[in-house]
């Protein structure tokens, strides 16, 4: 098995990543400019169009196997074994590398809603500033929209955050119950990937919005990632080696049928559709750690794979360029024939805010919390500035 570099930075898994929060970008801003009513829809097929225009929910679901592979992996290299994790030294780092950027929008957010600024009015009687505050740091903003309907667009986006950080919050104990059982773990995470049919049952008859975005199926499919990465580590190479590209074909088969028609996968699988996408992501995580797909690392995909690289950053800040877009769309008489031209700038200008963020506060923010925390040692300007490459 390969260990120079694995999950740190893996071309192939940055590239998913990169897909993944394209999608989700694409899906926001279609949500308010659907593909199928542009010029598009007399070049491309309907179908093409459908799951661009939809496929952001499941860019998120894979966001979460990505998460839970990568923070089980840096958890064996960096501990050796589950139970051997440091739990302050791991949940300090996962709000070294989460609190940062989220204060800061929290603070933005306040401010402009309190300014009166229209796309930041909650719009519901029961939400209030406080209580979205309170949610949203609270790993409960889901719970909170799901009682009170959904917030205003930029806070909506930190439902998903809910759901990974109680995931966090709960991985460091799990872990160390494996120093007194050490297969306990394993069969804890096994069980929660495993149960994604029994939690999108149990929501079937929920709203919408619980639907979306319940705990359930997201920390089963980030247990599913949890899982993967535990493979990773034990299955011998030379079996691994074997296997690699029938993981890798068999997770891209998966995850492109799921992305291009999910509606056929659910008709033909049902409730376990879910577990055959995380499933599927999972396969293709392995495949990339060992080192399949060496096109993925080409000049060509660069620009996806950091994309990949800035996710977290450009998750939290690309609505404040998908709602301008939308209101100057709007502005401009909305010519429905040319709304497809409306994704470049925003996928553009959604990039740059990322990278904007990414060099001019979430770097040095995590930089500097890790160094006054020691759990980093001070580094030198030009050092090289390679960070883990976490969600």
């Amino acid at each position: 098995m390969k260990t120079t570099s694995g999950a740190q930075r893996n071309p192939g898994i940055d590239l998913l990543r990169g897909l993944s929060i394209i999608l989700v970008v694409i899906h926001h801003l279609a949500l308010r400019i659907p593909l199928m009513h542009t010029g598009l829809s007399a070049v491309l097929p309907s179908i093409l169009l459908k799951a661009l225009n939809w496929d952001g929910g499941k860019g998120v679901k894979i966001f979460f196997v990505i998460s839970g592979f990568l923070i089980t992996d840096h958890t064996l290299r960096r501990w050796g074994s589950l139970g051997g994790i440091n739990a302050i030294a791991f949940s300090m780092r996962r709000a070294c590398r989460i609190l940062p950027c989220l204060l800061v929008l929290l603070g933005i957010l306040a401010a402009l809603n309190l300014a009166g600024a229209p796309d930041f009015l909650f719009h519901h009687d029961s939400q209030t500033l406080p209580g979205a505050i309170f949610a949203a740091l609270f790993m409960h903003l889901n719970l909170y929209e799901a009682r009170t309907n959904y917030l205003p667009p930029n806070w909506d986006v930190l439902w998903s955050l809910s759901v990974e950080e109680l995931f966090y919050a709960a991985f460091p104990i799990l872990c160390l119950l494996g120093g007194r059982v050490p297969k306990l773990p394993g069969l804890v995470f096994a069980l929660l990937a495993l149960s994604s049919p029994f939690a999108e049952w149990q929501i079937r008859n929920a709203s919408d919005i619980w639907q979306d975005e319940a705990y359930g199926p997201g920390i089963s499919a980030i247990a599913m990632g949890v899982c993967a990465a535990l493979l990773a580590h034990r299955i011998s190479p030379s079996l691994f080696e074997k296997l690699t590209p029938w993981l890798g074909w068999a997770g891209s088969l998966g995850v492109g049928l799921y992305l291009i028609d999910g509606h056929v996968v659910w008709l033909t699988l049902g409730y376990a559709t879910p577990l055959f996408f995380t499933a599927s992501c999972a396969a293709l995580l392995l495949a990339f750690y060992n080192g399949w797909g060496k096109t993925t690392g080409s000049r060509f995909l660069a620009w996806p794979r950091q994309w990949g690289r800035l996710s977290y950053e450009i998750y939290l800040s690309h609505m404040f360029v998908v709602m301008p877009m939308v209101h100057l769309f709007r502005a401009t008489g909305e010519n429905w024939m040319l709304g497809w031209v409306w994704f470049i700038p925003t996928l553009g200008l959604s990039f740059c805010l990322g990278a904007l963020v990414d060099r001019f506060l979430s770097r040095p923010a995590d930089r500097w919390l890790l160094e006054k925390s020691g759990l980093r040692r001070p580094q030198p300007s030009g050092e090289a500035r390679g960070r883990i490459a976490e969600i």
